[in-house]
Formats: structure tokens, C-alpha cells, sequence
């Protein structure tokens, strides 16, 4: 199967994930953890992304990013790859990748999806304190391996910046982090949770049918998702007919 087109936009979030080769652990104790965490930071700042969500999975991690121009993403991605594969492999005296591949990504629309994935991604599998099931408040204590306490109100990251919907859901900071403790205690159906995985396992935008339009107007590479198999032929019926037939030459005049 052709590799899909990978389309980075300004101004849009983005939601990307980087796995490990073999699904082999990328960070195996809170050092890792910590210094992933820094690099994160420097590389966003230096190429310009303001990170709104994110989760460090025992073989993969998972940002929510807006960058300000195009190839701020890859240049952000790229670095932190590089930086983080070279300190790991020097720290736990490895050789070779530490990643299976490039990273996918994900468009996806400003407001209430873009706030769906923000809440998919901090409550992954896998991520202590992140369980889909539970009490949201225990997040904190423990690994600091997501955002999810960053917007409880039980840490502060200086890394993110939290989206224009962000502010719609109160007018102080209390009312926020009890928003997003609701949001957080009722989760996401299982039709969401597929639909946001399969989006950036297949490099597809999500999003209100208006704004996959959008983009697919604007954008020369296919976004939105076609059925599977050849497009059917729309035949002639009178293709087959004869030449002289009366229905052959009808609308002739």
C-alpha cells in the first residue's frame, strides 16, 4: 500500500504520535521521563508549536500541537526524536533506533473535536494516572506522564498553551479545571475513541463534514477518506446498441 500524504497546516491543531521500533519502551523510569519532558519543551519553543495536550506511553507518546508555520511540526518532531533517541541510547548503553518510522499526524478541527482529542489523549491506556476509568483527581500523584494534571490544576506545565475552546469552558481557572474534571469523569464513547485513532493511524483529518470540505478544497492532497475499491463506471445503456439504432442517435435532433 502507497504510503498516505502526510499534511501539516499553520494554524491547525494537529494531533501526532511517535512509536517505539518493535513497540520497545521509549522511557523506563522517571529520568527518561524528565529529560523527554525538557526536550519536548525546547523543541516546541525553538520551532514555534504550542502544545495543548500530551501523554509519554511506555513505547509511544502523544501530542496535541498547533503549529505557527508549516514546517514548524516535522522540524519540532525531528528534533526531539533525534535529541531524546542519542541521550536514551548513550543513558541505557543501546545502539540503534529508538523509533519504528515517521511520526503520523492527524488535522483536526478548532472547538469542541479539537477538546474530544484533548481528553483522548490523557486518558490513553497505558499512561499511569490516565486510565479511561477512575477517579480524574488521582492523576497527579505518581509518573508525571500527561498533561492531565497540568489541567486539573494539581501541576503547572509552562509548556502549554491551552486552545481558544479551552477559555469557553469558565471564567476562572476553577471553573476549568472542574469542566475538564467532568469531561475527563465522563470520557468518550467507543465510536469516538475509533474514529480519533483510525484518523491518525491513516494520516485523515476529523472534523465536522463542513470543515473536511474545507480543507479538501483548499488542499491538492487527498484529506477525507474515500470507499474502498476502484470508483464504480457509470456505463452508457446504449453503448452496446448497434450503430443506426434510433436510441443511439437520441437527442440528435
Amino acid at each position: 500500500m502507497a504510503r498516505l500524504p502526510r499534511v501539516l497546516l499553520p494554524d491547525l491543531p494537529h494531533h501526532l504520535v511517535q512509536t517505539g521500533h518493535n513497540d520497545q519502551p521509549i522511557a523506563v523510569d522517571e529520568v527518561d521521563r524528565g529529560r523527554w519532558r525538557d526536550l519536548l519543551r525546547d523543541a516546541a519553543a525553538t520551532h514555534r508549536v504550542a502544545l495543548h495536550a500530551w501523554a509519554l506511553r511506555d513505547a509511544a507518546f502523544h501530542l496535541v500541537a498547533t503549529p505557527v508555520s508549516g514546517e514548524g511540526l516535522s522540524r519540532m518532531m525531528q528534533s526531539l526524536a533525534r535529541r531524546y533517541a542519542a541521550e536514551f541510547n548513550r543513558r541505557h548503553a543501546r545502539r540503534g533506533t529508538l523509533w519504528a518510522g515517521r511520526f503520523r499526524a492527524s488535522l483536526t478541527e478548532p472547538g469542541p473535536v479539537l477538546l474530544d482529542l484533548m481528553v483522548h489523549v490523557e486518558t490513553l491506556p497505558g499512561v499511569p494516572g490516565g486510565s479511561r476509568d477512575g477517579d480524574p483527581s488521582a492523576a497527579a500523584p505518581g509518573p508525571w506522564v500527561s498533561s492531565l494534571g497540568h489541567h486539573l490544576g494539581l501541576q503547572r506545565d509552562p509548556s502549554i498553551t491551552e486552545p481558544a475552546a479551552w477559555w469557553g469552558l469558565g471564567n476562572t481557572p476553577f471553573e476549568r479545571e472542574a469542566a475538564w474534571r467532568d469531561r475527563i469523569a465522563r470520557g468518550l464513547s467507543a465510536e469516538q475513541v475509533r474514529r480519533l485513532d483510525a484518523a491518525v493511524r491513516r494520516g485523515r483529518p476529523t472534523g465536522s463534514p463542513e470543515f473536511l470540505s474545507r480543507l479538501s478544497a483548499e488542499c491538492s492532497a487527498a484529506l477525507v477518506a474515500r470507499p474502498r475499491g476502484r470508483p464504480r463506471k457509470v456505463s452508457d445503456p446504449t453503448a452496446r446498441l448497434p450503430a443506426g439504432t434510433p436510441e443511439r442517435h437520441a437527442g440528435r435532433g
